[in-house]
């Protein structure tokens, strides 16, 4: 059975007793179904918080939106995947375009990020995506495998299985704009055959979502393509009521 996963990425939204509120409000509106995961990234400070709330529900997981790749140390201002565990949080993003276009973070960031995840036992979800720039350029699969490699070409067998990809388009993101699923399709097809290629046929095979500008009109659409396993989501995740109706859809 094809099990979606639905990301929530909060970002610099919600602290600790909003995040106590948003999820009340959210499980009131969604029952679990067999067949998808929610997952919630808040800000560091609601982590706990946002852990106590699902608690209770195994399908509704905690992560944290990023993570330094030291255990511990003198580095203010940074989480440890050691401590992001300890407050509740199971995965965590990595890559994300912000931290890269924003925080400047490289690709040998991710990879020693991803390290750090796997060693801590967080599910990492690796984040890759061209620019407006890098797509009009016909560089979208050049940036995407370069992304891709550098985060985890070294890392072979099991570790892999553990991991999630969202490929997020970076022109997509908070701008109205995404791509088609046709579009979207593609470049999860290339993200496969990549990571097929360092798993081999018999291992299980990692979810690829897709991230960038997803809404209710569009989720649908989305999903109906069946390289994608689930979608990442800013803006829309906001709203508990308007997330649990958008993480209750079907593909048609």
């Amino acid at each position: 059975m094809r099990r979606l996963l639905f990301a929530a990425n909060w970002k610099m939204h919600l602290g600790p007793e909003e995040a106590r509120a948003y999820l009340k409000a959210f499980r009131s509106r969604y029952n679990r179904r067999e067949d998808r995961d929610v997952w919630f990234f808040p800000p560091a400070v609601s982590i706990e918080a946002a852990a106590q709330a699902t608690r209770e529900r195994a399908d509704l997981q905690v992560g944290v939106q990023d993570i330094y790749w030291e255990p511990k140390g003198a580095y203010t201002g940074a989480v440890s995947a050691p401590l992001a565990l300890q407050a509740g949080a199971r995965a965590t993003l990595i890559g994300h375009s912000e931290r890269r276009h924003v925080f400047g973070e490289t690709d040998a960031d991710t990879r020693r990020k991803v390290a750090a995840a796997l060693a801590a036992g967080l599910v990492p979800i690796l984040c890759v995506g061209e620019t407006l720039v890098e797509r009009d350029a016909g560089h979208t699969l050049t940036v995407v495998m370069r992304q891709l490699a550098a985060a985890i070409g070294g890392t072979e067998g099991t570790p892999l299985s553990r991991l999630v990809v969202a490929y997020e388009p970076v022109w997509a993101i908070g701008t109205g704009r995404n791509a088609t699923p046709a579009d979207a399709s593609a470049v999860h097809r290339e993200i496969r055959a990549w990571l097929a290629s360092r798993l081999g046929g018999g291992a299980a095979q990692p979810r690829v979502l897709y991230g960038g500008s997803v809404n209710l009109k569009n989720c649908a659409e989305l999903l109906a393509e069946p390289e994608l396993d689930g979608v990442l989501v800013g803006g829309a995740s906001l709203d508990p009521e308007g997330w649990a109706q958008l993480v209750q859809t079907s593909a048609p």
